[in-house]
């Protein structure tokens, strides 16, 4: 029979037994539910990794295919102070030489040094980095180093531990991640095209990643197609953070970027660079720019820009330096800018190239104010004249007796200026035109905008204008990206020629061809600019610099603008000095015109193009010409 005090023991124990059971269901509960969520995540951090794999960045090609922005395979070399234990000064005796450290500096480094995480837990320092951009051979001279390491014992003798000890060390003491350096072959050579991309860090899936962005011309434009998609690895991994294989959840492999091809040719680029420099040393401006553009389809061959700088050390260069001046610099365009209310008149039938204006002996008072013309003035000349001696009186009168303001602001802004080329570089800006509304205020505006003052305009607007009466009055939009291809060169997509409109007619156009033909004759502006074997078409510019309160003493902007073979153009040519030495000439035919015909020989010498023209340049001035109209009255001032 059973004794009561034995009942009462077994009740308080399967009371007891009851209320533990209860206990650890209660805490089984909070754990695999209340608290699920938290105990996985720190389980998948101690078990689980992602490794995540960076895509390589594409190529940006000049038109030929050669690279002017790729990316090299490097390593990004660390070490784990957990391997190295005591042995920190061997290591780094042999890997200071090899990553460029202070050898003191490094085994300070790798030290393995105890410390006690937030669980109470005693764990030594994490992995180091050491160096980045470590190249491939490099990499392996710093595997054969270690590989070679003693340590001064005789490993035959120790214990397996040991053994196996020495091994983990020389195997991953230090280590080398996979990465990627962005190099520009060229150095210099289109930079402020090209542009330059740096390393930026950023957050992925909780995940700090450093990724290479583009902060400059094509590379930031075409950023999101250079950069590619980033792939990954979801593993496990044991204590020793060694990935477990057979547990590999997900394998998500790093797709490359685009490769980015440009209409520049790296030959046409160099020929243009050269040149450019030879005018900075000839002339010493404060820069010098230049390009070079086929009409018909917009495409820019060259662009360049000096000063410039090496977009593989952008940081060593004035930030000054980086700057497109040829879309971001605002100027007055001088005398080139004549081509548009010439045109305009022309494609409005209010006068042919051999209607006669009085030019008033270079001294024309208008409004109050007087304006001249250079090299001593000009009495009665044809259009055509106003046009081959650049004249300041012709061109406003055309404008203020002919034209009128409506129809001159008008063709203005068909030409483009007043917006944006749409070209697809950053810090374009839109130029300056003033509104129509406000001509009103300032009567003297229909004078002095057509010869290129009181307006704003970018070397790039005023290259696409002439490129438009080149292209038989088509303004073309600027062309600057071909085609995106894939790493095998697959097209992704083709980029196509795109016309904005039709400024002016293909006869007006022509007509004021065969003025600018003129321009580069004996008795023209630019005779320093003709070619033997092609006719070239062209236009000088020279513009004093303007400031808020008038004009700079001395200093001008001079350009020259061409294109050729004039009736058929191939390629048209613009070189624009800011600022040259006004001892060694300063206008735009003393200046940029040589280095326009330098720079044109050697470009269809390359491009193989047809002459136009055997025998040398004939002075067409001395040939008469046949009047269009028989209206030939000079038109004087009232």
């Amino acid at each position: 029979m059973i004794k009561p005090t034995h009942l009462r023991r077994l009740l308080a124990l399967a009371v007891l037994l009851g209320l533990a059971l209860s206990a650890l269901g209660y805490r089984l509960v909070v754990l695999q539910v209340f608290q699920h969520e938290k105990y996985r995540q720190i389980a998948g951090r101690n078990t689980q990794r992602v490794f995540l794999r960076e895509p390589r960045r594409g190529d940006i090609l000049d038109a030929r295919g050669n690279p002017l922005a790729t990316s090299i395979p490097v390593k990004r070399v660390g070490a784990d102070p957990r391997y190295v234990g005591r042995h920190a000064a061997e290591v780094a005796h042999v890997l200071a030489p090899l990553i460029q450290w202070d050898e003191t500096a490094l085994a300070r480094r790798l030290q393995p040094v105890l410390r006690t995480n937030q669980a109470g837990l005693l764990v030594t320092n994490p992995p180091v980095n050491l160096r980045r951009k470590v190249t491939v051979e490099q990499w392996q001279q710093i595997t054969q180093a270690m590989a070679e390491l003693t340590f001064g014992v005789d490993e035959k003798t120790l214990p397996k531990s040991q053994k196996n000890y020495y091994r983990l060390l020389r195997q991953h003491a230090v280590f080398a991640v996979d990465d990627q350096q962005r190099i520009y072959p060229g150095h210099h050579l289109a930079a402020h095209v090209v542009g330059f991309a740096q390393e930026q860090e950023s957050e992925f899936n909780n995940t700090s990643v450093n990724e290479v962005t583009g902060k400059d011309g094509i590379e930031a434009w075409c950023d999101s197609r250079l950069r590619g998609v980033r792939g990954w690895r979801v593993t496990e991994t044991d204590r020793r953070k060694r990935e477990i294989v057979v547990n590999r959840e997900q394998e998500v492999e790093a797709r490359s970027g685009l490769n980015v091809v440009l209409t520049i040719d790296m030959v046409i680029q160099s020929i243009v660079e050269t040149e450019l420099a030879e005018a900075m040393k000839k002339h010493t401006p404060i820069s010098a720019s230049a390009m070079v553009v086929r009409p018909r389809t917009g495409e820019i061959l060259a662009m360049a820009t000096l000063p410039n700088y090496d977009p593989n050390r952008p940081g060593d260069f004035p930030e000054g330096h980086w700057r497109n001046r040829i879309i971001t610099d605002r100027v007055e365009p001088g005398s080139t800018f004549k081509i548009v209310v010439v045109s305009a008149a022309l494609n409005e039938d209010l006068i042919t190239l051999n209607d006669q204006f009085d030019c008033e002996r270079g001294n024309w008072r208008y409004m109050g104010r007087d304006l001249h013309d250079h090299g001593g003035g000009y009495g009665v000349i044809s259009v055509e004249n106003i046009i081959t001696k650049s004249s300041n009186i012709g061109s406003a009168k055309i404008a203020v007796y002919k034209l009128g303001p409506q129809k001159l602001y008008d063709y203005i802004r068909a030409f483009g200026f007043g917006e944006k080329t749409g070209i697809p570089l950053g810090g374009e800006t839109a130029g300056r035109v003033i509104p129509l509304a406000d001509w009103s205020k300032d009567k003297l505006l229909i004078s002095r905008i057509p010869m290129g003052h009181a307006v704003g305009v970018t070397h790039l607007q005023m290259m696409m204008a002439t490129c438009a009466v080149a292209n038989d009055g088509r303004l073309m939009r600027p062309m600057l990206v071909s085609r995106l291809q894939d790493q095998t060169g697959a097209v992704f997509k083709q980029f196509q020629p795109q016309e904005v409109r039709q400024v002016v007619s293909e006869r007006a156009a022509r007509h004021l061809v065969t003025a600018l033909k003129t321009v580069v004759t004996k008795d023209g502006t630019a005779p320093k600019a003709a070619l033997e074997h092609y006719t070239v078409a062209g236009k000088t510019g020279t513009a004093q610099k303007p400031t808020a309160t008038g004009y700079l003493d001395g200093q001008y902007i001079s350009s020259f603008i061409g294109f050729f073979p004039a009736d058929a153009p191939e390629v048209c040519i613009s070189v624009m000095l800011d600022a040259p030495d006004l001892k060694k000439g300063y206008y735009g035919g003393q200046t940029a015109a040589p280095f326009f015909k330098n720079i044109a020989e050697q470009v269809a010498n390359y491009l193989k193009l047809r002459p136009d023209r055997e025998e040398p340049p004939v002075d067409k001035l001395a040939i008469p010409v046949r009047a269009e109209r028989l209206n030939t009255a000079a038109v004087r001032s009232p």
